[in-house]
């Protein structure tokens, strides 16, 4: 399925029902009172997070919606019935704004949580409302509210607890497949994931960790290059960053120079993102001839203040290291 992490839409609200203009016709009741009932109330269009979702997908072909109007009062003072409400699921992380003022006007990041997106007509008065000492036959009645339209943007901010982080080729993939079910597409060539791939770490403290592989970072993501821009807004919810590197004999750059250019893109896209704590990964160390290159990275990445963990996720190597430090980093964050 493609990945859909943005979508506008048209929302219209049902407009309520028309009260009614009628007068009782009982036997034995030559001069009937008014007798026309109210009309229903419109449905609402309501937003949904739903967890089984994890795409805009559905957004992306079908972009009108709309509920249906309340039903309209009739005689005998009978009121109209109000209509159902349009319920739209959306993924968890669903923020919502309306299109037209940029206003914020949700953010759905709880399983069940509701929004209200346009609100539906309140339904018109029959004639039997009006009735009064001064007017005791109203030959009128109210037509239906109008309900809400508008146009409201969908952009989905993946919940996560960990960003796995770096350059194409990094080993991103194998890495979180590894560490939890995920299964994304893994190949030799950059950009094989080209789309985030959720995984679940279970931790032995009873505790999951929920895992996000940003893909398609280069530098001039921040810009637009490569794919990471369309995906850098994923980073922003997770409570630390894996920052995967490769330290092979087959690296493409230098390890501290690959970790510079990926924190220069953060940066670029939000300072914020600097600010969530690092955990860097060295990879691929399953084909690396000269492991005393290790304790030089080591000592480098200690210097700038990030612990540095080698890892071959190809042979699993010291991934129970990776493991036990993620549970420790997220007793830290949970006591925080």
């Amino acid at each position: 399925m493609k990945f859909i992490d943005k979508a506008k839409i048209y929302v219209k609200a049902g407009d309520g029902g028309n009260g009614c203009v009628a007068w009782r016709r009982e036997k034995f009741v030559p001069m009937g009172g008014p007798a026309g009932g109210n009309g229903g109330k419109g449905g609402d269009v309501i937003l949904e997070a739903d967890s089984r979702l994890q795409t805009l997908m559905d957004f992306k072909y079908k972009k009108h919606y709309k509920a249906e109007r309340g039903q309209h009062g009739s005689g005998s003072n009978k009121h109209g019935k109000n209509a159902p409400d349009l319920i739209l699921k959306v993924p968890v992380g669903t923020i919502v704004k309306d299109a037209e003022t940029g206003e914020l006007i949700a953010d759905l990041t709880k399983e069940g949580q509701r929004v209200v997106v346009a609100k539906g007509g309140r339904g018109g008065k029959g004639n039997a409302m009006f009735k009064s000492s001064t007017n005791q036959a109203p030959d009128y009645a109210e037509e239906g509210e109008k309900g809400e339209e508008k146009w409201i943007e969908l952009e989905l901010k993946l919940i996560a607890d960990v960003g796995i982080i770096g350059f194409p080729n990094a080993g991103k993939s194998t890495l979180i497949s590894v560490l939890s079910h995920a299964r994304p597409k893994i190949a030799d060539y950059p950009f094989t994931t080209l789309s985030p791939v959720l995984g679940v770490l279970q931790l032995d403290i009873g505790k999951s960790l929920v895992l996000a592989d940003i893909p398609g970072l280069i530098e001039g993501a921040s810009e637009g290059a490569g794919l990471g821009h369309e995906f850098l807004r994923h980073i922003e919810r997770t409570k630390f960053l894996l920052h995967v590197i490769d330290v092979s004999d087959f690296r493409e750059r230098e390890p501290i120079e690959a970790f510079e250019a990926i924190n220069k893109e953060l940066g670029s896209y939000s300072e914020k993102l600097l600010e969530k704590p690092q955990l860097i990964v060295g990879n691929k160390i399953d084909i690396l001839s000269d492991r005393s290159y290790l304790d030089t990275l080591k000592e480098e990445f200690n210097k700038r203040g990030y612990e540095f963990i080698p890892v071959s996720a190809a042979t699993k190597e010291n991934i129970d290291k990776l493991v036990e430090k993620l549970k420790k980093l997220y007793k830290n964050i949970a006591n925080s």
